[in-house]
């Protein structure tokens, strides 16, 4: 059986005039695969780098890495769903811009009765996100109950989460953000200090928060505006996590410099490499669903635009105008 679904799409890079909405054809799912249809649509930055032409792809490109919905079919060899499941995902191939669609169902978990659609939507990319970053990106020396860490864009969807799991987990996150409004949100969901870079000097405040320590890791989503002086931050063998590019792409550096600054290191991180079997996601994806469903993480949905407003969704995106998570509606 053949249906037709809208789906955004682009067909060329560039702004968001840019994103159309399509029909396409949906048919049935093939080995492997699952058809569902979305209830609530999570919108991310790596939707903006792909929209942009920062990670190019092939056109036209349906966009969107992030959804939750209702199981229609199963492909034959999918055995952990079934139609009529409750579903959410975080997944490559993008095309979540829809009302229903075939893909991969190796990244496509149950979701609990006591999570919503919308939650579930807002939540699988950048929770999984904030769990790897706290959880498995750690420096050499490892990180322990009362260690500070800095987290860049702490407003946003990632890092508000990040900053309720880092609290549970024990840690001293020092989050910074665009303004004090920003700042404030952050502190009530767990930042311990926070930083207004358009008023402060982030590198400055670190230090002197730390006792002039520094801190064993940074959380980096910005990118070519902050992450120069997140290396003067850390601290002797710290870690620096680049894992976006708000601001724009890091530029080249010279790998000399780390070992002067405290024999420094760096990663460049994607959720997509942690994510790349059935049982790694499985396993992620508990851990997410069990620090939501005790309360020690909220998930944060402070915009919502219906599927056809997606252009005005990506702008106030782009401009930094949001806080928490973001989703579509179809």
């Amino acid at each position: 059986m053949t249906q037709t679904s809208r789906a955004v799409r682009i067909h060329a890079t560039g702004g968001p005039e840019q994103l159309v909405i399509d029909t396409v054809d949906v048919g049935e799912p093939g080995p492997g695969q699952v058809r569902i249809r979305h209830k609530a649509i999570g919108l991310n930055f790596i939707d903006v780098y792909q929209r942009s032409g920062l990670y190019p792809n092939t056109m036209p490109l349906a966009l969107g890495m992030e959804g939750a919905g209702v199981i229609e079919a199963v492909g034959e060899g999918v055995t952990h769903l079934k139609a009529g499941d409750r579903a959410a995902y975080a997944a490559n191939p993008p095309g979540s811009y829809s009302d229903v669609r075939v893909m991969p169902a190796m990244n496509v978990c149950q979701l609990p009765d006591s999570i919503s659609f919308e939650t579930g939507a807002a939540m699988m990319l950048k929770g999984l996100t904030a769990m790897y970053l706290l959880k498995r990106c750690k420096p050499v020396e490892g990180l322990e109950r009362g260690d500070f860490v800095l987290f860049h864009a702490a407003a946003g969807g990632v890092g508000l989460i990040a900053c309720q799991w880092a609290r549970a987990l024990g840690l001293r996150l020092i989050g910074t953000a665009g303004s004090d409004d920003k700042c404030a949100l952050a502190r009530e969901h767990g930042a311990e200090f926070t930083i207004n870079y358009r008023s402060e000097d982030f590198a400055v405040r670190v230090k002197e928060i730390t006792g002039g320590q520094g801190v064993k890791v940074v959380y980096d989503s910005v990118g070519k505006d902050t992450f120069d002086k997140s290396l003067d931050c850390l601290m002797p063998f710290g870690l620096m996590v680049s894992f976006g590019n708000a601001s724009g792409p890091v530029a080249p550096f010279a790998p000399g410099i780390l070992g002067p600054k405290g024999s420094l290191y760096v990663t460049r991180q994607t959720l997509f490499t942690h994510i790349t079997s059935r049982e790694r996601t499985q396993a992620m994806a508990d851990e997410l669903f069990a620090v939501v469903g005790s309360g020690d993480v909220k998930i944060r949905i402070d915009q919502r635009f219906a599927l056809t407003d997606v252009q005005a969704a990506h702008r106030s995106l782009e401009a930094r105008q949001t806080t928490g998570c973001t989703i579509l509606l179809p």
